[in-house]
């Protein structure tokens, strides 16, 4: 019997396809963006209240896996209703939803159930925190999902408050969000997310076209894109210097990248392979995101 035909081989095949598949179902690498940000509010709003983690960690654990399951379930509801226009892009044919693996029925339940087991680990924290996370939920799923992603250029602008809303829902665990940080850090993850989106609907530009949804590089061209990214990059330069109380490490960290980022948007302008260029722009807008949030939490380590 060949090695491949083994019932243990056949087994392993399945749980690999089986675990491909709620890879792609729940967006891993986006939920993982998601989940930093939620993490470095909650730790931000402890160091700024001189709260000790060890006091508050059974919310902690209520928080992440809340906020988890609210985004995981929007996720998975954005795949229940972008099956149409997902069998079209190359990006997202081999999700469970195009493939047939899980039936459409079963990804809506579980979207549903996930939202709603979210939001009532999130209600044993605060009633602000369920707020935020309703807000991005019902953004991200209504309003960019259902209504303006396959209409309208601005539902970038749209969605971008949806993932931006993350580390409102971390600090409002442990402290009232009306303060200058997790404000900052709503704006900073706000005007990223336009570049960052941007960079993704150049790379797969025909893609968008075909689905025809309605991203800004395929309805007014790359050239206005390009422009927009180099402005909402520089909007991120002052930012930072809101968080003065992070120190001059991250001040100085946070500059650096930025001022990286806004020299290789500017160089778009003189590329003559906007593919690549563009490729460039996504990996540098997901290693600033990460860089950044990390450094705040660096520095402000006991």
């Amino acid at each position: 019997m060949n090695i491949k035909d083994t019932p243990s081989s056949q087994e392993n095949v399945r749980k690999g396809s089986i675990f491909k598949d709620l890879k792609e179902l729940f967006k891993a690498i986006v939920l993982i963006l998601n989940i930093l940000p939620v993490f470095t509010g909650f730790w931000l709003a402890l160091y700024f209240s001189n709260e000790s983690f060890s006091d508050h960690w059974i919310v902690f654990l209520l928080t992440i896996a809340g906020s988890t399951m609210v985004m995981a379930g929007a996720l998975v509801i954005n795949n229940w209703y972008d099956v149409d226009i997902d069998k079209v892009m190359a990006r997202t044919q081999k999700r469970p939803t195009v493939t047939g693996s899980f039936s459409l029925k079963t990804v809506l339940i579980l979207g549903i159930v996930l939202t709603v087991l979210g939001f009532v680990l999130l209600l044993f924290t605060t009633v602000e925190t369920t707020i935020y996370a309703f807000v991005g939920w019902f953004t991200y799923v209504i309003l960019y999902t259902m209504w303006s992603k396959r209409r309208y250029t601005l539902n970038t602008v749209i969605g971008s408050v949806s993932g931006a809303v993350t580390p409102l829902i971390g600090w409002a665990a442990i402290a009232p969000a009306f303060h200058v940080v997790p404000i900052m850090l709503f704006l900073i993850l706000f005007i990223w997310q336009m570049p960052h989106t941007f960079a993704i609907a150049m790379k797969k530009h025909d893609e968008y076209k075909a689905a025809k949804v309605a991203m800004l590089p395929v309805v007014y061209g790359f050239d206005v894109t390009k422009r927009q990214m180099v402005v909402y990059i520089a909007c991120l330069l002052p930012l930072p210097f809101f968080l003065v109380q992070l120190g001059a490490v991250f001040l100085v960290t946070a500059t650096v990248l930025t001022v990286a980022w806004l020299v290789v948007a500017i160089s778009g302008f003189f590329t003559k392979d906007d593919a690549k260029w563009a490729h460039v722009m996504f990996v540098c807008s997901v290693n600033y995101l990460a860089l950044l949030f990390l450094m705040m939490i660096v520095v402000t380590l006991p």
